[in-house]
């Protein structure tokens, strides 16, 4: 039989969206295959989360709960990985390319010798093997990568696949799997916690961006207005960041962070390709310009020529109407 396993991901012990879209992808996939969704669920105090995992698909969940494990740890991480791999024995292995993905993964398949592909926006099942799709070259082109590996492991990125509509009353089988932390040779003793209550880049579904063109830190302001209208998160390119406007954990770009929203509106900022190679594949791009060649219409979906700071507090207020009228 074909099994899918899926490492999940929580914060402070909810599971994070992107795990049960994958989840739920997964148990699309697993349905192709005529096997089964396994996952595994490792932290502390978690078990409430089961629940979650079961409605998006989730058929059996190993779950690893020891305080241990509540900080994320490469190492331990991946000991318990492979021993929970070595019980479930799947065929395929999903994570989300978030950044304990990105660390984790490689270090598994090393170990599992598996194939892995990653950063992933689309998945799909032929002839009993994996498909994975990832975008190349700063996004302009994409490559498909086969396995040829028993196991076949990918990560994803977030946002790349719609959510399925969960089940309330689903139920899913729970195995409890203990390990050993003796033989750690690294502890982690605190983790630093960036800006609460904001929704990651990687994650939002709505991000504005802002260039150099906001020219001071004090107008991201406006961007951010617009923001808490429409449930957005707020970005910077690399030239607001290396001008002192944002700091870098707001940065999309090449040497920033790489998004995949459902809308992105780029705000005076005008385009340069380390920038496009983070957002190109945003699902819809509005682009606000007062440069009607900046290279970023060239991607838009919808093109405005202007002022940002007439344009943008506008679009906030009509935004406004909308909500309210609905």
């Amino acid at each position: 039989m074909y099994n899918i396993l899926v490492l999940a991901e929580h914060v402070e012990g909810k599971i994070k969206k992107t795990t049960l879209e994958l989840v739920g992808k997964a148990s699309l996939l697993a349905k192709e295959l005529g096997g089964s969704i396994n996952v595994c669920l490792i932290g502390s105090k978690t078990e409430s989360e089961v629940h979650a995992l079961a409605a998006y698909g989730a058929q059996k969940v190993f779950l690893v709960n020891q305080d241990q494990l509540e900080k994320y740890n490469t190492i331990a991480y991946t000991q318990v990985l492979a021993q929970v791999v070595s019980e479930s024995k799947p065929t395929i292995l999903l994570a989300t390319a978030s950044p304990m993905g990105k660390d984790l993964f490689p270090r598994l398949a090393a170990r599992l010798k598996a194939g892995l592909v990653t950063d992933c926006i689309e998945l799909k099942i032929n002839q009993g093997k994996l498909i994975a799709k990832k975008p190349v070259y700063s996004g302009k082109a994409f490559a498909t990568g086969h396995f040829n590996t028993p196991i076949q492991m990918a990560t994803t990125r977030p946002n790349s696949f719609p959510m399925i509509v969960a089940d309330p009353n689903a139920k899913a089988e729970i195995s409890s799997v203990t390990f050993d932390p003796g033989t750690l040779c690294a502890e982690i003793k605190e983790v630093v916690q960036g800006l609460v209550g904001k929704t990651d880049l990687t994650e939002a579904e709505i991000i504005v961006s802002g260039g150099r063109a906001m020219g001071k830190s004090e107008n991201f302001q406006v961007l951010q207005a617009l923001a808490d209208v429409i449930g957005a998160t707020v970005g910077a390119s690399r030239a607001a960041v290396d001008s002192g406007y944002a700091p870098h954990d707001m940065q999309v770009g090449q040497t920033g962070k790489v998004v995949n929203p459902k809308l992105y509106i780029a705000c005076g900022i005008s385009g340069a390709i380390q920038h496009l190679a983070g957002m190109r594949t945003s699902k819809v791009i509005v682009a606000i310009n007062k440069d009607p060649e900046a290279p970023i219409f060239s991607k838009a979906d919808y093109g405005i020529v202007g002022d940002l700071f007439t344009i943008v507090p506008l679009l906030t207020e009509e935004f406004r109407k909308l909500l309210s009228e609905s």
